[in-house]
């Protein structure tokens, strides 16, 4: 996901919120217009001053998952995660952010296993037709 995160980024298919947004949309829902949400999350205009990669990551796993995702990208760009300390100090580029961010939310949002063979069977029986 994050090269494809990376990929939407540099071709210009959006700020790093909606490159990250699109590769989750690419990845886990097709169905999804989450990016449209995050077209002013970019350059430093994600609530809270945030990475915008970071922001999209956040609400996209949603749940627990925000705070996890936030500390792990602080430990990764030396305890910062707002963009202005994040270029300003020049921690990351916009390009390495972007795929700490798609790789985290990818990461902390993969299915286990059982999880997969669930949603499968729920999948299935959803297709199948309803005998009376």
């Amino acid at each position: 996901m994050k090269k494809t995160a990376v990929d939407h980024y540099k071709n210009g298919r959006g700020n790093c919120a909606q490159a990250v947004a699109l590769a989750w949309k690419d990845k886990k829902q097709p169905e999804s217009e989450h990016h449209s949400l995050f077209s002013g999350c970019g350059g430093g205009r994600a609530p809270e001053g945030l990475c915008g990669a970071v922001h999209a990551a956040c609400e996209l796993a949603g749940g627990h998952q925000k705070e996890t995702i936030k500390e792990q990208f602080k430990a990764r760009a030396n305890g910062q995660i707002t963009c202005k300390e994040i270029r300003r100090n020049r921690i990351m580029t916009c390009t390495e952010c972007v795929t700490t961010a798609a790789e985290l939310l990818e990461e902390l949002t993969k299915e286990t296993p059982q999880q997969h063979n669930l949603n499968q069977k729920n999948h299935a029986e959803a297709q199948s037709p309803q005998r009376d």
